[in-house]
């Protein structure tokens, strides 16, 4: 896929459950939008922000040499800083955990300024049924490796999705680089 780097092994088993018990360390906030806002038909989970919790500073270097790699290699996008914290997004059954089709460019200083977004699968395929992350890069939709620690990473402004999670739950962690605007 032109517009889609994919990692099959961005971090090992053992590191995605020290990041699920990281994130569970407290309570996961519900999921939101840009500026604040919510709207459960858009998106339903539960969030951690990495920033919020010690102990996690592993997972940003990792993160950084990933996207070093991907940038040099396939991108060359001009990036200037990770803004955001990581977050972890629990999608579970019980209330059909989803994200419909959007993209991570929106409103706000920060989501303006994305230039990448990096998902990293975190469960394993085997613990949920439905939260498939799909990606349209272009005409055709995509899905992203599910296996336990895979990441894909992508223009942000590429629309991509999780479906319902329709038995167990899933996690992921998303992260964006950002940079001047597009030209």
């Amino acid at each position: 896929m032109l517009n889609v780097y994919a990692f099959p092994e961005a971090f090992s088993p053992a590191e995605c459950d020290a990041i699920v018990m990281l994130a569970r360390e407290e309570d996961l906030a519900d999921a939101g939008l840009v500026k604040n806002r919510s709207d459960h038909n858009l998106r339903r989970a539960d969030l951690a922000w990495l920033d919020e919790r010690d102990g996690g500073e592993w997972i940003m270097e990792r993160i950084m040499t990933l996207v070093a790699e991907a940038n040099r290699t396939h991108f060359d996008f001009a990036l200037t800083e990770f803004g955001e914290s990581p977050q972890v997004a629990r999608y579970g059954s019980e209330r059909q955990g989803h994200f419909t089709w959007h993209s991570d460019i929106g409103e706000g200083a920060l989501a303006s300024r994305r230039k990448l977004t990096m998902v990293v699968q975190l469960s394993e395929a085997s613990d949920y049924q439905g939260g498939a992350l799909e990606l349209q890069p272009d005409a055709n939709i995509r899905e992203a490796d599910r296996a336990k620690g895979s990441a894909v990473l992508f223009p942000s402004f590429v629309l991509h999705r999780v479906t319902p999670v329709t038995s167990g739950e899933r996690f992921s962690l998303s992260t964006w680089v950002h940079g001047p605007a597009f030209r």
